[in-house]
């Protein structure tokens, strides 16, 4: 009786060890805030400087060459901490949006962007452009 006992028991803790040892293996490191607003919008049209004017002079954007760029606070907490979302139109025919063929693109900003990047390839996404990054 004790032999069957304390074979159980083996079997019982070998499961849970490999169960344990398992789940710690698998454990996908998930990033908990990934987009924390927009970075950018973009969108093709015939006449961007045309556009731009228009939205000037119709709707008050501070509009220069690239469209124009809303600043804002990027923290609660600290009011010297800012950020900005860029809103530019674009020629139809540019190739800049390319390899998608859409008429518009929105960048978002995130937390971690590397992180994200990983992340987002071990999901099974598929990745088809380079990184950038600027100060």
């Amino acid at each position: 009786m004790i032999k069957k006992i304390l074979i159980v028991l083996a079997l019982a803790i070998s499961f849970g060890f490999g169960f344990a040892s398992n789940s710690i293996l698998n454990k996908k490191q998930v990033i908990k805030e990934k987009v924390t607003g927009i970075g950018g919008i973009f969108f093709k049209c015939k006449d961007p400087k045309k556009i731009r004017e228009w939205y000037k002079n119709h709707l008050g954007l501070n509009t220069n060459d690239y469209g124009a760029t809303f600043e804002w606070g990027a923290s609660t907490t600290d009011s010297t901490k800012k950020g900005s979302t860029q809103w530019t139109p674009f020629a139809e025919t540019t190739k800049y949006f390319e390899p998608s063929a859409k008429d518009f693109m929105i960048n978002y900003r995130v937390a971690d962007l590397e992180a994200l990047v990983v992340e987002l390839k071990r999901d099974g996404v598929t990745i088809v452009d380079k990184m950038e990054t600027y100060d």
